[in-house]
């Protein structure tokens, strides 16, 4: 029997504030750097060197500088992070449109629906992932793979920085009871005393202890910590952006392939047909992801992002090519190859005056409009030059 592969991924930042700064000013790593206010602020966020000298969030900045007087402290700017934290989610739609933003450095993906054969193959996948963010956006972040978004939350967190997390899909109860109490959501540090007193200190204590007692000290909670202590959690993966939603389409050889140009032909094509749905849907894509599969079932994929979104299937042409030679890495004859187009947007506002580039855009976008009814109606097609398939004969 096929094992149950665990479906949700979460994803934590590190010092992500920071991580970005750090980013931007290499001379930064690996000292004590915090952003926060100067005045009457707070730490937003700590560097680990300076959370080794005891800087935490959310601790008042005057604190902070008396116990780490060679803090080098940051003022935020928010602006810079919101791009760096749409950067770092478009990657992550890249393996899966469904990804929820829970907070500019913290999300869940939920990996179901991609099917993955394998625990190897899922997890290689998120592990490229987690690379890919550091090497090119210089970001650290830490994952956590479970069946839920809760156990997927505490394993991200319990392994941090840089931390890779996986929760065995039939063992989240013995992963759990493990746990100190305070990994349950929901139990703050009063709570925690609370229960310490009474000889709860692991997950696993909450499961030995009667009814009653767990009446008399939470109340009418009681019931839903002994749910969190067994690790349920029925919640969904929420995308709630527009952002969060792809275009994607997939093609199986009848029998492995290794034409280099009829594979670019195929993914052009498959191009052509998802950039008219995007306009049908009145959106704009930014980011062309290329899959390909070899006949062991194994992945590899390679995507790239253009300057500003667009819908205008020519802006990606060039991108093709370079990224099928990225994808296919091995050079093994290939079974499947999709594309996938994500960081959709709205359209954009009304052209700007005198602007040659933008005319021209619009003349293609009226070209491919008409393109797009002409393919609507009954028994009319209409195809590019690279949509006309090879005789192999």
């Amino acid at each position: 029997m096929t094992r149950a592969l665990p479906s949700i991924v979460h994803l934590d930042a590190d010092a992500f504030f920071v991580a970005v700064e750090q980013t931007l000013n290499p001379d930064l790593r690996g000292k004590k750097v915090a952003v926060g206010g100067r005045e009457r602020g707070i730490i937003a966020s700590a560097s680990y060197e300076a959370r080794a000298c005891g800087v935490y969030t959310p601790m008042p900045t005057s604190q902070a500088l008396r116990i780490c007087p060679d803090l080098i402290l940051i003022s935020n700017n928010h602006g810079r992070y919101s791009e760096y934290s749409r950067k770092l989610f478009d990657l992550c739609e890249n393996i899966t449109p469904l990804v929820e933003r829970r907070s500019i450095d913290e999300g869940f993906m939920d990996v179901g629906p991609c099917g993955f054969s394998n625990e190897k193959e899922l997890t290689d996948t998120i592990r490229g992932l987690q690379e890919q963010i550091t090497h090119e956006l210089g970001l650290s972040v830490s994952f956590g793979l479970a069946t839920n978004k809760l156990l997927a939350a505490i394993g991200s967190k319990r392994n941090k920085p840089h931390g890779f997390t996986v929760v065995p899909v039939g063992d989240e109860a013995s992963y759990l009871a493990q746990l100190p109490i305070n990994v349950i959501t929901g139990v703050g540090k009063k709570t925690e005393v609370l229960l310490k007193s009474n000889g709860i200190v692991l997950v696993g204590d909450i499961l030995t202890q009667s009814e009653s007692s767990l009446k008399a000290l939470l109340g009418n909670g009681w019931r839903e910590m002994v749910s969190l202590a067994r690790g349920e959690d029925d919640s969904v993966v929420a995308t709630g952006h527009e952002d969060a939603k792809s275009y994607s389409q997939q093609e199986t050889f009848i029998k492995d392939i290794t034409d280099f140009a009829e594979i670019a032909r195929i993914a052009k094509g498959m191009l052509d047909e998802l950039m008219a749905k995007v306009r049908a849907d009145g959106k704009r894509a930014r980011t062309l992801t290329i899959k390909v599969r070899y006949p062991g079932m194994d992945n590899d994929t390679a995507g790239r992002s253009l300057p500003e979104a667009t819908d205008l299937e020519a802006d990606f042409y060039s991108l093709v090519e370079p990224l099928l030679k990225s994808a296919w890495r091995q050079r093994r004859p290939l079974r499947l190859v999709s594309v996938r187009l994500s960081g959709i947007e709205g359209q954009t506002s009304q052209l700007e005056l005198f602007n040659d580039t933008d005319e021209k855009n619009e003349r293609k976008r009226r070209l491919a409009s008409v393109v797009d009814v002409l393919n609507s109606r009954k028994n009319t097609v209409v195809r590019h030059g690279h949509q006309i398939r090879k005789n192999h004969g």
